[in-house]
């Protein structure tokens, strides 16, 4: 999982991006120990606490987040939450059309991957700054 999120990233390039998608699903997935290590990893990459502390609304939050990030958000939150519609055709056509075929298939990979370790962490009761292993 830790190559698969590394791949992932480096597909992906734009860090600050990574890390936001990475929290969003771990707000959804009330996963403690990741929301605490991936939003210390977007303040290091140059993400604001304004947009951090607004994520969990990005939808309503305007301006705030380009078109791109809300396309990403938007892909990462139907992923995440997978329901009898499973992810909506809107939904995928906007990120393919801001990330291409490459960039839509690191995005859906790091979305699946920080799915899977948050369920790792939850699962194991792992908390904040706590050993993952």
């Amino acid at each position: 999982m830790s190559a698969l999120s590394a791949a992932a990233k480096r597909g992906l390039g734009d860090p600050v991006l990574a890390e936001l998608v990475m929290v969003r699903a771990s707000q959804i997935n009330a996963c403690a120990f990741c929301l605490d290590m991936h939003v210390d990893l977007a303040l290091e990459r140059g993400e604001t606490p304004k947009r951090i502390a607004l994520l969990d609304a990005w939808a309503e939050a305007g301006d705030l987040f380009t078109e791109r990030e809300r396309a990403a958000l938007a892909l990462t939150e139907a992923v995440t939450v997978l329901t009898a519609d499973a992810v909506p055709d809107a939904t995928y056509a906007r990120a393919a059309e801001h990330f291409g075929d490459a960039g839509l298939a690191h995005l859906i990979a790091l979305i699946t991957v920080i799915n899977g370790w948050n369920r790792l962490m939850v699962s194991r009761r792992i908390a904040p700054g706590g050993p993952a292993w």
